[in-house]
């Protein structure tokens, strides 16, 4: 086994190390025996039948739980289009489709290497660029050096780098936004991953005490990377033109469809049971739990803020329902596996609620948002994983213990730890994208002319509109 294969396994080994009493297996051994078995290929004879039959229905829950995370975006381009206006709706859709493109051969070509390569000073990897040495085959049962693992991992970086894009939406140079995510994909996002889901990394040995740091699928490392990223390019682009009055104070840009925006959060809600759920890498009973812990806090963010955002204006801003649901998807995403239902109810709904406070906060210092992603999934990202410290039950097998919330007495010290992860994860990418930021701004340029963002960048960018002019044939 190569040694990168062995770094990988250890990475993630701890999460499948749950007592027995705590595992069912593969339930779907016994229906599928017969036809996997008169279909088990040469290349496995090292393995027994009911080893290579693991190995390829762990393939198979992460093939199908990362087709559910690519469909994610889908969600995140309905989303940010219906939160912003008809006439970049076009250069939306291409900024969403180019995030998977240019991220995906990105993290093939370095931004893999960069997340799970061996291992050089606990901060970054070092070789397996280009995938190279990795198997095609399950012949020593480890399914984590297979492509199955890089696909499951190259739909959360896409989702990462994506969550920058509405926070940038409707004043960004396109050129400027491809140089964005080629970096963002290749580089900045894979060191955060390195920092814990390697195994080697500064998070991953992050511990006082007993306690250890915990992100099991990604509130820090994926939600919140993206969302300061997306604070950064906000800052350095500037508000909108018209976003803000003589005085100051904020004016409401409406989006031109709520239709998109609801259609996108279910999609996204969809995802979600993918993302969380296929983070356990193998088909157990852990995956129900991850489900039905996703399904409530999603559900509870909705009504907190649903609630707020109906006390404060005596309306029901759907929009911002909308970005309830995410808000207690996110805040579920790092405890997902460590939380009771009750506890991932608790979460979500408080989810809910701080988003509606950090959107209007963030907009009373003048930094222009269209869709929240900062709040959505920075804040609410760093409010899932402070979470862990206060709401863990269970042991995740990152956590190695039950009980190590403060509120089920597990001490102060993992929501101290939790904390410390927050704050290495937010100085790594603000500081990272601050600077590449910075060298877009000098060189190629980072906003659109006020021309050209007046007349709506499907038409400065991409030459046609996004809603073409219907025509009529007369004889």
């Amino acid at each position: 086994m190569r040694s990168t294969a062995r770094m990988v396994i250890t990475a993630w080994s701890r999460r499948t190390r749950r007592s027995r009493a705590r595992k069912v297996g593969f339930g779907l051994f016994g229906v599928l025996a017969a036809v996997l078995l008169s279909a088990t290929p040469a290349v496995a004879q090292e393995l027994t039948p009911a080893e290579y039959n693991a190995a390829l229905l762990t393939s198979l829950w992460l093939i199908v739980a990362g087709c559910l995370v690519f469909l994610m975006q889908a969600g995140f381009a309905l989303v940010e289009a219906g939160l912003t206006r008809a006439k970049n709706i076009g250069n939306i859709m291409a900024k969403n489709l180019a995030d998977m493109a240019v991220g995906a051969l990105a993290f093939w070509a370095v931004g893999f290497g960069f997340a799970f390569g061996s291992d050089g000073g606990s901060l970054i990897g070092t070789d397996t660029f280009f995938l190279s040495g990795m198997s095609e085959s399950f012949a020593d049962g480890d399914v984590l050096a297979t492509p199955s693992f890089f696909f499951f991992q190259v739909v959360f970086a896409a989702t990462a780098v994506t969550i920058a894009s509405g926070a940038m939406a409707e004043r960004t140079k396109f050129s400027a936004y491809l140089l964005f995510s080629l970096v963002m994909s290749g580089f900045i996002y894979p060191v955060v991953v390195h920092m814990f889901w390697h195994g080697d990394g500064i998070l991953s040995d992050l511990n006082i005490g007993d306690a250890r740091f915990s992100d099991f699928a990604g509130s820090s490392i994926v939600h919140s990377a993206g969302g300061w990223a997306a604070l950064m390019g906000a800052v350095f682009l500037g508000p909108r033109l018209g976003k803000y009055g003589a005085d100051g104070s904020p004016r409401a840009i409406p989006g031109h469809n709520v239709g998109f925006v609801v259609v996108g959060v279910f999609v996204l809600w969809f995802g979600w049971f993918g993302f969380n759920a296929g983070s356990e890498l193998a088909m157990d009973n852990w995956v129900a739990h991850c489900i039905m812990t996703t399904l409530l806090a999603g559900s509870a963010g909705v009504v907190g803020a649903g609630a707020v955002i109906w006390r404060k204006t005596r309306s029901m801003d759907v929009g911002m329902a909308g970005n309830g649901a995410l808000a207690g998807l996110v805040s579920i995403t790092a405890g997902t596996g460590t939380m009771t239902f009750a506890g991932a109810v608790v979460v979500g709904l408080i989810g809910g609620v701080v988003v509606v406070y950090s959107v209007m906060f963030i907009e009373r210092r003048g930094i222009d948002d269209p869709v929240g992603a900062v709040s959505v999934h920075g804040v609410c990202g760093a409010w899932g994983t402070l979470a862990i410290g206060l709401f863990a039950k269970h042991d995740d097998a990152f956590l190695g213990r039950d009980d190590a919330g403060l509120f089920y007495g597990g001490g102060i010290d993992q929501l101290t730890v939790q904390a410390i992860g927050v704050v290495i994860v937010a100085v790594w990418v603000l500081a990272t994208s601050a600077i590449l930021f910075k060298v877009l701004a000098s060189t190629v340029g980072l906003r659109v002319s006020a021309e050209e963002e007046m007349a709506g960048l499907d038409i400065a960018e991409h030459g046609s509109p996004g809603y073409g002019p219907e025509t009529v044939s007369v004889g």
